[in-house]
């Protein structure tokens, strides 16, 4: 028997790695930024990298529902040190993030809540409301920001803001996968009062383009997002660290641009994406934040 095999008491694991070919290439917004300081980078990427997996595993089409919670919880299990990990690449990111998150003293909840998140995307495709969606966003994409402020050893008072940032992204991210979430996964995160209010139907991202009710509820989205936008706003003026500051202003200007470019195109029609404009325009906004403007007396 060879070390990546796996014995019949860790059948939980199944047969297959999971691991996509997925990269930071793939993200829209930049996970393995040169902004980061070189003494983190490594304990981003652990951490990037154990997210990828975990989001594999979910969206694996061979796996059940009841395979995918079980295969999550063992992640998360050995992310606790609970239990041990077989020998093989999807499994061991749990255990190499585990060691940094040890190292750097940051919560292991950081990355367990992702687990939640995932563990509900396994038996869960439909949302009834705004708030709703936001209690998904509280697992599924706030714990990264989170991670990142706690790594650089910034305050509490910054996690609030950042969750609105990450909500907003997550949200936008929805908007963007809306078509290929439904007819893949058979996955929306429209809120169905949303739709029901527009006169909308969930099948309606699978049309050529957008009717006109569905476009109301992705504005009524986007209205939500620039509120969350506006509420981060003044996130990288409270960060201390001047390479986080200046990542939160980029990551910033990129989701508002995001949602400038999705109120103008149609996600139903093709997938609304940023541009090389886009990220050098956000740049200059976090080379401006390393260099705040002092108010005079």
């Amino acid at each position: 028997m060879n070390d990546l095999s796996v014995k019949p008491a860790d059948s939980v694991w199944g047969e297959k790695d999971v691991t996509s070919r997925k990269g930071a290439e793939d993200e829209n917004f930049p996970v393995g930024s040169l902004l980061f300081a070189r003494r983190n980078r490594a304990h981003v990427t652990a951490y990037y990298n154990f997210a990828r997996v975990i989001d594999d595993m979910v969206d694996n089409a061979e796996l059940s529902p009841e395979a995918k919670i079980a295969r999550l919880r063992a992640m998360e299990a050995v992310l606790r040190g609970e239990r041990e990990a077989p020998h093989r690449a999807d499994a061991q990111t749990a255990v190499v993030l585990r060691r940094h998150l040890l190292e750097t003293g940051v919560p292991l909840e950081t990355a367990a809540d992702l687990i939640t998140a995932f563990c509900q995307d396994a038996v869960k495709n439909r949302y009834a409301s705004w708030e709703e969606l936001l209690g998904y966003c509280r697992y599924s994409a706030n714990p990264v920001g989170r991670f990142l402020l706690l790594l650089h050893g910034e305050d509490d008072c910054t996690l609030p803001l950042s969750d609105a940032l990450c909500s907003a992204l997550q949200v936008l991210n929805h908007l963007q996968d809306v078509t290929a979430d439904l007819k893949l996964l058979d996955r929306s995160y429209l809120p169905q009062d949303y739709l029901d209010s527009a006169g909308a139907q969930i099948d309606d991202v699978l049309l050529a383009r957008s009717k006109p009710g569905l476009r109301r509820v992705f504005d009524r989205l986007l209205d939500e997002v620039d509120i969350l936008n506006d509420r981060a706003s003044v996130l990288p003026g409270l960060v201390r660290d001047r390479r986080m500051r200046a990542y939160c202003a980029v990551v910033l200007g990129l989701s508002r641009r995001l949602a400038s470019r999705l109120r103008r195109d149609d996600p139903v029609a093709s997938r609304v994406k940023l541009h090389k404009r886009d990220g050098a325009l956000a740049l200059g906004q976090g080379i401006r934040a390393l260099f705040p403007v002092r108010k005079s007396m």
